[in-house]
Formats: C-alpha cells, structure tokens, sequence
C-alpha cells in the first residue's frame, strides 16, 4: 500500500476516535486514562496475555536460579510491574523489587501479591525505566520487563540503566511486542493504527524496532528470538522474547 492510502486510512481512525482527541485536547482523557481505563484495560490484556504466553514465559523464566548470587539470594527487579502478572513465573523465594510509574495498578498488584505467597516483596519504588536512582548500582541479580519497553519515553536509556543495577554476570528478560515485518499487512495496520493507539494505550507504540537497541546495547551476551502471539484482532501480534547478560 502507498504512503498515501496509509495517511488516508490513519485519518479515518482518528476521525473515529475524535471524541478522545477532544477531551484529550481538554486535558481529560489523560487523567481519565491513568486512573480508571488503563489500569483495567491492563488488568484483562495481561489476564489473555499470560494465557497465550504462559508456555513462553514457563521457559523464559526457567533458568532464572542459574542467576542466583553468591550469597544464596535471588534478587529481581520488575520495570513496569503493573497488576504483577509475571509473579507465578518466579521461582520460590526470589527477592522482588517493584516498580512503576503509575500507582494506579495498586489494587490488581495487591490481588497478584497475595495470591503468590512463595515471593518475598520488598518494596515497591514509582520510578520509569529511564530513571532507577533509586536502585544502587551492581545490586539486583536479573532484571525482567515485559510489555514495557514499547512505552519508554527512551528505550536506550531504560537498557543503560538495566546495565546499572545489574550485578556483573546478571540478566536482563524481557518479552516486547515489535514492529511486524515491513511488507506484511500487519505492518500496514500497525501504521495506519499507531497514533490513535498511542493514545489510547497510554503511549504505547506499535512500530519500535526494539530488537535493535538490545542488539546495540552493551550486554556480553543476548539470547533473543522473534516469536508470534496468536492475539485475534490485535495489530500488536509480532513479539520479541530472551535475556541478555551483563
């Protein structure tokens, strides 16, 4: 399809999704998003992710021990944590540091948190992936971001300071929706969707080439596949899935 069939169906959708142009214009839609929408729209796409992912991310997560310090102790460090529907995937015992930009997953997070007992919790941190001040250099064994990355204002950034709180010999895991293939008709969608999507979806963008900056970053070794998620009616079906190792 041409650049201009792609401009013309974009303005189709946004002229569709104009009453949340509009109150986004009216400074509405955002706090709206934050505190009502987006926590419950999350709440059910992790609910159907993890269903459609649970065999991927059973096999992600198995070798998390492998990370374990010297001293015995597991320590991990979730970027995004939301409603916390990565904790079944952890192994028992392991040292979980939260973190979020948004308190208001709280309620989704409390649920996750209760019903997998075999975590020790010890604290949840409001901080975006670009900005772990809060984090001690070399302090946490691995590092796990899912469906995050795709959301960053600057992902080179968040993989820098991945690098900064891992300990030499951590691991970094991740599982991120990606552009598709230039000449599919996924691809297609992606562009024609990816304004409006932003917006709605609280800036998340369906064209990241995130694959890339992983690729550029400096970890010693990356172990990264491109797999495909059978998300009906979806555009953001192209996913990328591995670890990376300090």
């Amino acid at each position: 399809m041409t650049e201009a069939s792609i401009l013309l169906f974009r303005a189709c959708f946004m002229l569709l999704a104009m009453p949340i142009y509009l109150l986004s214009f009216l400074g509405i839609w955002e706090p709206f998003c934050k505190k009502i929408f987006f926590p419950f729209i999350l709440e059910k796409i992790a609910a159907v992710y993890n269903r459609k992912t649970k065999r991927q991310k059973q096999e992600l997560f198995r070798n998390l021990p492998e990370f374990t310090s010297p001293s015995g102790e597991l320590k991990l460090l979730e970027i995004g944590t939301g409603c916390g529907s990565n904790f079944q995937f952890y192994p028992p015992g392991c040292k979980v540091t939260c973190t979020d930009i948004d308190l208001h997953f709280q309620k989704g997070l409390s649920q996750s948190m209760s019903q997998n007992q075999h975590l020790h919790y010890e604290r949840f941190l409001v901080a975006a992936g670009e900005d772990l001040s809060q984090v001690p250099s070399g302090s946490v064994d691995a590092v796990v971001c899912t469906l995050v990355l795709c959301s960053v204002r600057d992902i080179n950034s968040t993989l820098k300071e991945v690098l900064r709180v891992l300990r030499p010999g951590g691991a970094f895991y991740f599982l991120e929706h990606v552009a598709a293939d230039h000449s599919s008709w996924n691809y297609f969608w992606q562009q024609i969707l990816y304004p409006t999507w932003k917006l709605v979806f609280a800036g998340c963008c369906l064209t990241r080439e995130i694959w890339k900056n992983l690729e550029q970053a400096n970890f010693s070794e990356l172990k990264l596949q491109h797999i495909s998620v059978p998300l009906p009616w979806m555009p953001n079906k192209s996913h990328i899935i591995g670890y990376a190792v300090k």
